[in-house]
């Protein structure tokens, strides 16, 4: 059983080929240089690879207007370099889940040219068309103010086309069962060349009606069904890892409610900006209330944790005054800012300094869930502001202080290197961390390995615990008769923090191998430097 959910306790890597490694010197990533790399995440202690889209695209939205489903875009090798690839990383333990975007297309996409070319050809109902501007055609962007629109006009078509995101990414029609089943033949595919699973895409988009009519905006949870009843017949433990930004009473519908019959994983974006709330103010309660707002999910799910990702920090869930707070602290400038509502800049950057940064990933690794990490981010690599919207934060991995970054041999990068500032490659890269006992790479393997050895948080039941200091959050978990409990003070000055626990014997630290003996009372006390954490193991050697 715990074979099969695999996931449930697993190390997550998020990065794209394009912009971590270049092995054929073009300048642009490719699985070459990746597969060079596998042993460097091997031994950072990743499980799993998450890829950004790899497929053909004429790369206008960083590889998410796929133009062929079925194929490796060329800039990043070969189908053989991507099965040899597969075959490494399965030889080192590695399991890999790209990414499913399904919800649009490109523009260039085969499907769409036959579509708008011919109203009689059997991929236009592919897509959502209307003759007429709908009313709402200026609602419901996902970028604001960089799209005007969610209707187009084609003017080979003669008709307006429906899109989500950007205007070269027609959404698909999910409604029609010819899409739905194309769907699954892409999911064959790649399963069949082994992957273990796929983060899909704009997951609520992808299953809501988007046809003008009765149904329009209805959600469709038996899509999803359908999808893992799919994968599942096919390799019986490769999972779905959900792109949902939802609010908690939404999610159990999307894994599945009572069945389990969703979605395998979804990220918790509902606790990700609560936190960012924590670190900014150190007000912790909005945290513990996210946390239990987001209990409760099937046996078989589990929440991915994250801090950053290829995207904006959205923070759409706080409150305007919340969201005031985590700006004023992390984003304050205007160009550190997008949509309104996120920022668009690494962690190391925002937080500003080694202790705040250890305190935010013990946090992310500690809580319940499987933890997801962003390239770089093991670095601590800075963001690059001068880039448009999101390309902030997706400048080329920092190797070494070899030109541009050990990334390429090329004069001219895919994206540019940071090479300015503190957070310049010839500061930070992983050449110099390797080396250096005390580097944040160093103490982030540390970290995978001490998450690794602590099941309790993937598979037990927790509870949160009073420590009696309202800046610190204690988290009790309690699996196969193992109990851990992890502590985290927000605050930037030390407080003794008073437990009480019903387990018998000694807290021993997982980190620092500090002892504390649990008295007769239960009641434990022990300090807490600033924006310091502790993660205890009950020992009860003694008592055996």
């Amino acid at each position: 059983m715990i074979e099969d959910l695999w996931y449930k306790n697993a190390a997550f890597y998020s990065l794209d080929v394009e912009t971590f490694a270049d092995g054929n010197g073009d300048g642009v990533g490719d699985f070459v240089g990746l597969t060079d790399r596998l042993d460097y995440l091997h031994s950072l202690g990743i499980d799993v690879l998450w890829l950004g889209p790899f497929q053909p695209s004429p790369q206008r939205d960083n590889g998410y207007d796929v133009s062929d489903h079925y194929g490796v875009d060329p800039r990043y090798g070969s189908p053989g370099d991507l099965v040899e690839f597969m075959h490494q990383a399965r030889r080192r333990g590695i399991k890999v889940v790209m990414d499913l975007v399904v919800n649009h297309t490109s523009v260039d996409h085969r499907w769409f040219q036959e579509a708008r070319s011919d109203p009689d050809s059997p991929f236009h109902d592919w897509y959502i068309w209307s003759k007429k501007r709908p009313k709402d055609w200026n609602e419901g962007m996902v970028f604001p103010g960089v799209q005007e629109s969610t209707w187009t006009y084609d003017r080979k078509a003669k008709a307006y086309y429906y899109h989500r995101f950007y205007e070269h990414q027609p959404d698909l029609n999910m409604d029609n069962p010819n899409v739905r089943r194309e769907v699954r033949r892409i999911m064959g595919f790649w399963l069949e060349l082994g992957v273990a699973g796929f983060r899909v895409d704009a997951v609520p988009f992808v299953i809501e009606s988007t046809v003008p009519g009765k149904s329009q905006g209805i959600h469709h949870f038996d899509y999803l069904t359908a999808m893992r009843q799919f994968l599942q017949w096919r390799v019986g433990d490769a999972v779905l890892l959900g792109e949902a930004n939802v609010l908690p009473k939404e999610t159990k519908e999307y894994f599945g409610a009572g069945s389990g019959s969703g979605l395998h994983m979804m990220f918790n974006f509902f606790v990700n900006q609560h936190l960012f709330y924590a670190l900014a103010t150190s007000d912790i309660g909005p945290l513990k209330q996210a946390l239990d707002a987001t209990r409760g999910i099937p046996e078989t799910g589990q929440w991915a944790q994250f801090l950053r990702n290829h995207d904006e920090l959205d923070l759409g869930r706080l409150t305007d005054d919340q969201r005031k707070g985590v700006f004023e602290r992390f984003g304050p400038e205007a160009q550190m800012q997008l949509y309104d509502r996120g920022i668009r800049r690494r962690l190391a950057p925002m937080l500003g300094d080694r202790r705040h940064i250890e305190l935010a990933y013990s946090l992310m690794f500690s809580l319940p869930g499987s933890p997801v990490l962003y390239y770089g981010e093991e670095i601590g690599m800075g963001d690059d502001l001068s880039l448009k919207e999101r390309e902030a934060v997706r400048t080329p991995m920092q190797w070494s202080d070899a030109p541009n970054a050990g990334f390429t041999a090329c004069d001219d990068p895919v994206a540019p290197v940071i090479d300015q500032g503190v957070y310049s490659y010839r500061h930070i890269n992983v050449e110099a961390q390797r080396h250096d006992k005390d580097s944040l790479l160093n103490w982030m393997a540390g970290m995978l390995r001490t998450r690794k050895e602590s099941p309790e948080i993937g598979w037990g039941d927790w509870k949160m615990l009073d420590p009696a200091c309202p800046t610190a959050l204690a988290m009790h978990y309690r699996w196969d008769d193992r109990t851990l409990i992890t502590v985290h003070n927000f605050d930037e000055r030390p407080h003794e923090m008073r437990l009480e626990i019903e387990d018998k014997g000694t807290l021993v630290d997982q980190i620092s191998g500090a002892r504390y003996a649990i008295p007769e009372n239960g009641r434990v006390h022990f300090p807490l430097e600033a924006q310091g954490y502790a993660w205890f193991r009950v020992d009860d050697f003694t008592l055996r």
